[in-house]
């Protein structure tokens, strides 16, 4: 007696790729730029100022309205004062005479030395003089020198990560593979060309 099923088993195949992590590293760059500011020498001068103030000058020899009414009005004030203390004078004479005294020459007489003032009628001109003042010279000297900046510009290191990776694909799917491999069969089994009688025995 023979088999007449032949049964074949076909495995899965599976393929696997695996791809490393990876650390990738990026040098830092260092960028420098330079700018320069230009110094300088810078001088100021100023000269000696002379100030004359002629104003006091001129009023003593041509006098201003203003001034000539204030000249005339302390000379007025002064005459009234000088009036007032003659006429004073003058009546404590009167209270105090005695019997054939002169008062009246005697008064008359003091008048007349009083109002006599020798004049040589020589005067200097201007009688003030000039006010004067100065301011001093001023002389600023500033001297700056070049300068160089310097401009750093870092960056940094960069670090870049890529994970693992694992790839599975199935190249042969898994199978069972069921082959007859007997002869046909007939039925009835006579009908076989190649039947033998099975003998019975009894």
């Amino acid at each position: 007696m023979y088999h007449l099923i032949e049964i074949k088993t076909v495995p899965i195949e599976i393929e696997m790729k695996v791809s490393p992590a990876k650390l990738e590293h990026t040098r830092g760059t260092v960028d420098l730029e330079i700018s320069r500011n230009e110094g300088g020498l810078s001088i100021k001068s100023r000269p000696i100022k002379l100030n004359i103030d002629t104003f006091e000058a001129r009023n003593s020899v041509v006098p201003t309205a203003m001034r000539s009414i204030e000249q005339y009005a302390q000379q007025g004030q002064q005459a009234s004062y000088t009036a007032t203390a003659t006429y004073a004078q003058q009546g404590k004479m009167f209270l105090e005479a005695k019997i054939g005294q002169d008062v009246i020459g005697q008064i008359s007489a003091d008048s007349t030395m009083k109002d006599y003032k020798p004049n040589s009628n020589i005067k200097f001109l201007p009688s003030e003089g000039p006010e004067i003042t100065w301011d001093p010279g001023e002389m600023q000297i500033r001297y700056e020198m070049d300068k160089l900046n310097f401009d750093w510009r870092v960056n940094q290191p960069q670090f870049e990560f890529t994970p693992g990776d694992i790839e599975l694909s199935v190249t042969q799917r898994p199978d069972v593979i069921i082959k007859y491999v007997g002869g046909p069969l007939y039925v009835p089994p006579s009908s076989d060309p190649n039947y033998e009688p099975v003998d019975v025995q009894a």
